[in-house]
């Protein structure tokens, strides 16, 4: 298994000044680098609490790599419908250069209806906008006089410079929600996969990890490239009451600022976003407690901790484990001291 840090920020101007969030961001990132996780994560969002701290991974994976150079950069997603193929692929195109390789780009569709409005784009051209633009930059990166022409993009020939550092391209990775043929899709396409398992029941995530790897494995892509990187909310301390008590209040500001964030689903249907409705009322029925329970959060002390990871990898196999260590506005101490405890009496059992 590998692990890694997923940079999710749930803060605004009154919980933390935005030049603080990015100093003790990217301190983190280099602990990261020390105590050897695999990869630095972070998301795209705008205008709320909920993300809205990350609208540009690039710019903060450069940041990172500047202060780093072995610890993989992961965008977890960049949004294709937002920016346009050319410009995208050729700011990851200087990301991967600048890291000598250690991109691995995630896409996703994003799913916040006041994204979509701020861009003037409708919901439900979403996934193909996604796709469009996914496969855009994978053109943009692999080929010279490049020529497109599709329902949203018409360009070229056009060479993009620079070139990607990997050849022909970085590692892509899909951002997938509860759409079973989403992952199927990528695993035909031969990309890895990038799921949040505390949003759908255990049994949902297995059937689309298999729904995933048969299709990865009957469109013949490698062996072994069939990458799954999973995200889990996590808090340690030696002391497992106090773990249960930091970790239910963090989770409660995650919950609380994504009710803001999701808040016009209450009035917008989108045939792209089937069930989207509901997502408030979700939300705000959140159990703690239960997702303790069932291993959809990784809160308690380092050997409680292992153990959630070991049931885990009996249900979804050797994944890799993105920790997001800073959701609900922990202080850097304590996200600090989660992920020493977590590399130093977690990792090691799983190596």
């Amino acid at each position: 298994m590998e692990f890694g840090i997923n940079f999710f920020p749930t803060v605004g101007p009154d919980d933390k000044p935005a030049d603080q969030y990015f100093d003790e961001a990217l301190r983190l990132a280099e602990l990261a680098e020390e105590l050897g996780y695999d990869h630095v994560k972070t998301v795209e969002h705008y205008f709320f609490e909920y993300g809205g701290y990350s609208p540009d991974p690039v710019t903060f994976l450069a940041a990172v790599a500047a202060r780093t150079s072995r610890v993989k950069l992961v965008t977890g997603a960049v949004i294709p419908a937002f920016t346009h193929p050319v410009k995208l692929a050729g700011k990851l195109a200087m990301l991967d250069n600048i890291s000598h390789g250690r991109l691995q780009v995630g896409f996703g569709r994003a799913f916040l209806p006041d994204e979509f409005d701020a861009f003037q784009l409708p919901m439900d051209e979403s996934r193909p906008r996604f796709l469009d633009g996914l496969r855009a930059c994978q053109k943009l990166w692999a080929e010279e006089n490049v020529v497109w022409d599709s329902e949203f993009h018409s360009f070229g020939p056009v060479t993009l410079l620079p070139r990607p550092y990997q050849r022909p391209h970085p590692r892509i990775l899909v951002a997938a929600a509860i759409t079973p043929s989403s992952c199927e899709q990528a695993g035909r396409d031969g990309h890895g996969l990038l799921l949040v398992p505390s949003i759908s029941k255990r049994e949902k995530v297995q059937e689309m990890l298999t729904l995933y790897r048969k299709a990865y494995a009957e469109a013949g892509h490698p062996a072994g490239g069939d990458e799954v990187h999973l995200s889990y909310g996590c808090y340690l301390s030696e002391d497992p009451a106090e773990a249960r008590t930091k970790g239910r209040e963090y989770a409660r500001r995650t919950n609380a600022v994504m009710v803001d964030a999701v808040a016009a689903w209450g009035t917008r249907r989108s045939e792209g976003y089937a069930g989207y409705e509901s997502i408030v009322d979700k939300i705000n029925k959140a159990d703690f407690d239960k997702s303790l329970t069932e291993n959809k959060t990784l809160v308690g002390s380092p050997e409680e901790v292992t153990e959630r990871l070991r049931t885990i990898r009996e249900w979804f196999g050797d994944v890799t484990i993105s920790l997001q260590l800073i959701s609900g506005n922990p202080t850097y101490e304590e996200s600090a001291r989660s992920a020493r405890l977590f590399a130093e009496q977690v990792m090691p059992n799983f190596r």
